[in-house]
C-alpha cells in the first residue's frame, strides 16, 4: 500500500497569491480534490490524506507533522505562483539540501515530465529551494507552482475548468509512475462520481461570505466558488467534496441541522 500526502498551500486567512480575480488557496484546493479523486477511483493499493479538504489555516509546522506522523511515501504540495505579471509558466521543486540521485529527484524528473506535458504553460524547468514542506519532511517532496496567477494568460487557463482537470490529471499521471501503481481493473473500479456539498449560491458575494462565516461558528469549513450561469455570475458556497455519496449525504444532513438549505451537485 502506498500513501500519498496531497497538500494544497495556504487556505483560510492565507490566500496565497492572487491576481485577476482568482486565489491560489482556491484553485490548488480544487486540483488537489481532483487529484485525489482520480488516485482514488482509478488506483488500487493506495491511500490519499490531505492537509486540507476546506479553505482552512493550515501551517507548514502541521503539514509536515501530519504527513511524517502518517508514514506518508510521497508528499506533494500544491501552489500557483505570482510575481510581477509578466512571468508565466510551470516550474517545480524539490529541497535544496539534496543530491540528484535521491528518491526526490528520480521521482521529480517523472513528475515534471508529467505534468509540464500538454498544459500550455511554459516550462520554466526543474528548480531546488529551502521550502519548510520540502525540507522537514521525513519522505520524498515535491512542490508544484501551476502557472503565474498574476500573469494574464496564465490565470485565463487557471479559470477553465477543463485546465484544472488537465492538471490534476498529469499530475496523477506522475504519482502512478512514480510509485508505480497498479491501475484497477474494470470489475474493481470506483464510481466516477464527485459529490460537492453546496451550502448556497448567492449573486452577492457578501452574502457568500456570511454564509461561510455562519457555517464555520458551527465547525463546518467551507469556501466560496465563483461561477458564470446564463451570463450571470455567483458565488457558490462548497463545503466539501465527497468520492462517497454517503459520506456527502451526512455532511449534507450535518448542515442542514443548522437551519441551512443544501445540496448536493455530481460531476462525473
Amino acid at each position: 500500500m502506498k500513501r500519498v500526502f496531497l497538500d494544497p498551500g495556504h487556505g483560510g486567512s492565507d490566500p496565497g497569491a492572487v491576481g485577476h480575480g482568482l486565489k491560489e488557496k482556491d484553485v490548488v484546493l480544487d486540483i488537489a480534490l481532483q487529484i485525489r479523486h482520480i488516485l482514488d477511483k482509478e488506483y488500487e493499493n493506495v491511500e490519499i490524506q490531505m492537509s486540507r479538504t476546506t479553505d482552512i489555516s493550515k501551517s507548514l509546522r502541521q503539514r509536515t507533522n501530519e504527513a511524517n506522523a502518517w508514514g506518508a511515501n510521497y508528499f506533494i504540495s500544491i501552489h500557483c505562483n505570482a510575481f510581477n505579471g509578466k512571468a508565466k509558466g510551470y516550474e517545480d521543486f524539490i529541497f535544496s539540501g539534496l543530491s540528484d540521485s535521491s528518491q526526490s529527484t528520480k521521482y521529480r524528473n517523472i513528475m515534471h515530465r508529467e505534468i509540464a506535458d500538454g498544459i500550455s504553460l511554459q516550462n520554466r524547468g526543474k528548480k531546488k529551494a529551502n521550502f519548510h514542506v520540502l525540507r522537514e519532511t521525513s519522505m520524498p517532496a515535491f512542490l508544484s507552482e501551476n502557472g503565474f496567477i498574476d500573469n494574464h494568460s496564465d490565470a485565463t487557463l487557471m479559470k477553465q475548468a477543463s485546465w484544472r482537470k488537465k492538471i490534476a490529471q498529469n499530475h496523477v499521471n506522475g504519482i502512478a509512475k512514480a510509485l508505480q501503481l497498479k491501475k484497477r481493473t474494470n470489475g474493481n473500479q470506483k464510481s466516477d462520481s464527485l459529490y460537492k456539498v453546496i451550502a448556497g449560491s448567492f449573486q452577492s458575494k457578501e452574502k457568500a461570505l456570511n454564509r461561510v462565516s455562519f457555517l464555520k461558528t458551527h465547525g463546518i469549513e467551507a469556501f466560496i466558488e465563483t461561477i458564470t450561469l446564463s451570463g450571470v455570475k455567483w458565488h457558490r458556497v462548497q463545503s466539501g467534496a465527497f468520492s462517497n455519496r454517503k459520506n456527502a449525504e451526512a455532511h449534507l444532513k450535518r448542515i442542514e441541522k443548522i437551519g441551512i438549505d443544501a445540496f448536493i451537485i455530481v460531476l462525473s
